[in-house]
């Protein structure tokens, strides 16, 4: 038995149908298809490597404490493990079809809260694994260093010996219960030793709580800054997808070239994506830019492997508003520069950290009346989320078989129509876009915008003398 931490525990409390809260990856393979059993002994021979897939969510009476991860006693792997059948020619409209209304589903929370499809007759011989994972047990990271886990990293491993696998004893009410307040009083014990040590190096402690509170201080004057706009509102129950891909050599290329980091580069990108959407939707000049959530992760290095999530947040502006696509890289770097020196996601850190106090009982039915009022009020804090996860630089297999592609899928929810998740595999930069159904069905032309931004951006580094190759190009789906 083991609690979920604080933001396991909220994803839980603020999914419902019109917000399914579970990430995915779409990875395509060079062919041929596996057999359906095949893939089931596969993932019967790595379980034991990963204990939470045998496990479920399983609520406290009366909400006494946070949900607690149980073995399942009546765990059937035939109930993950799915197939799917493209009908002829499989193009890749087809596979974001099929993906939009595989992540419209809520998983099953009687079950451990994850799936995998097997989609076969994608065209040039190709098929996917659809990998789909609750966002209470994983966060961006550790969904990428799972899929590490599942996959291998040479195309002649063998499969490891299976590992019997007995189910624990599912604990009583009145156990979990004990327990999530023995978790409250260790977690009471960890803050006040750190209080403890302010007290002790009494300059340090003033030092990060000066950071702290300008960090939250910042937070909450641009939460408090609420702005109506095409892509807020609230959405239904079905999700659409696309994604587009470029060359991480680009991105490397235009950075050497104008300066910042890759993440400023993508920013700027998703920002023309944005651009080229708004103006599309509206018909007129876009005068302002949108804000976006941005996690940010909060792992330490030693951490990687662990399932749970650690992440914080920065809010920022993008700006989809600034026509030249090098001043609009310029005002994404300066904009980004600004919220690492305001601490903001240290603060958010804290906050979660504090949230660990606050009694589950409460903290659960908050969540969930803020959820039905924003229902009915959807929020105007922010307009996307974009989410950007590094991935491997080499290729990974299955079974033997390549992984060509890998497209990511970030939730979106009440307030939010649409999300870009970002990850780099193998020398590529993949951009899945996530878009509410019914309200947004042109999330391709922002997938076609963040491929124009980033070809802009490619030949001004190219004409500006950049030594760097730029020569393998984008690609959009």
């Amino acid at each position: 038995m083991t609690r979920l931490g604080v933001l396991d525990a909220e994803f839980l409390h603020m999914e419902d149908e019109r917000q399914p809260l579970h990430i995915a990856g779409l990875c395509i393979f060079e062919g041929p298809p596996p057999a359906q059993d095949d893939v089931s002994r596969l993932f019967s021979a790595k379980l034991g490597l990963i204990p939470r897939y045998r496990q479920r969510a399983r609520f406290l009476p009366l909400g006494l404490g946070r949900p607690v991860w149980v073995d399942d006693p009546h765990f059937d792997l035939d109930s993950h493990v799915h197939r799917a059948v493209l009908p002829a020619p499989g193009d890749d409209a087809a596979v974001c079809a099929l993906m939009g209304q595989l992540m419209s589903r809520l998983l099953d929370r009687s079950r451990p809260l994850w799936e995998v499809w097997i989609i076969e007759g994608l065209e040039a011989g190709r098929w996917a694994l659809v990998s789909k994972v609750h966002h209470a047990m994983v966060d961006g990271v550790s969904a990428v260093d799972l899929t590490g886990v599942l996959l291998d990293a040479q195309q002649d491993s063998p499969l490891p010996p299976p590992v019997s696998w007995v189910p624990g004893p599912e604990p009583s009410g009145v156990a979990e219960v004990l327990d999530a307040w023995r978790g409250l009083a260790s977690d009471a014990s960890r803050l006040a030793s750190r209080a403890v040590a302010m007290i002790k190096h009494p300059a340090a402690g003033v030092h990060d709580m000066r950071d702290s509170w300008a960090g939250l201080v910042t937070f909450l004057r641009r939460l408090l800054i609420l702005r109506t706009g095409e892509l807020q509102g609230s959405v239904g129950k079905r999700r659409s997808y696309a994604h587009a891909s470029a060359s991480l050599e680009d991105v490397q290329a235009i950075r050497k070239a104008f300066g910042g980091t890759v993440n400023d580069v993508v920013l700027a990108a998703v920002s023309a994506g944005y651009r080229t959407l708004l103006q599309a939707r509206t018909g007129r000049p876009v005068t302002a830019p949108i804000r976006s959530l941005v996690p940010v992760s909060t792992r330490a290095s030693d951490a990687h492997g662990s399932l749970d999530n650690r992440v914080s947040a920065l809010l920022c502006d993008l700006p989809v508003n600034v026509d030249d696509p090098i001043e609009r890289l310029h005002a994404v770097r300066a904009e980004m520069e600004r919220l690492k020196a305001s601490h903001m996601a240290e603060a958010g850190a804290q906050v979660v950290d504090l949230g660990a106090l606050a009694p589950p009982f409460v903290v659960g039915a908050v969540t969930r009346l803020l959820m039905r009022v924003m229902h009915r009020v959807p929020q105007r804090m922010f307009a996307t989320v974009t989410t950007n996860i590094p991935g491997p630089r080499v290729p990974l297999y299955c079974m033997g078989r390549k992984m060509l592609e890998w497209h990511p899928y970030v939730p979106i929810g009440q307030g939010l129509r649409v999300g870009t998740a970002i990850l780099s595999y193998a020398g590529r930069l993949s951009f899945g876009i996530t878009s509410d159904h019914d309200t947004i069905q042109d999330a391709t032309l922002l997938a076609r915008g963040i491929v124009q931004g980033l070809a802009e951006l490619r030949d001004r580094a190219r004409s500006s003398g950049s030594p760097a190759s730029v020569a393998r190009g984008t690609q959009v789906s």
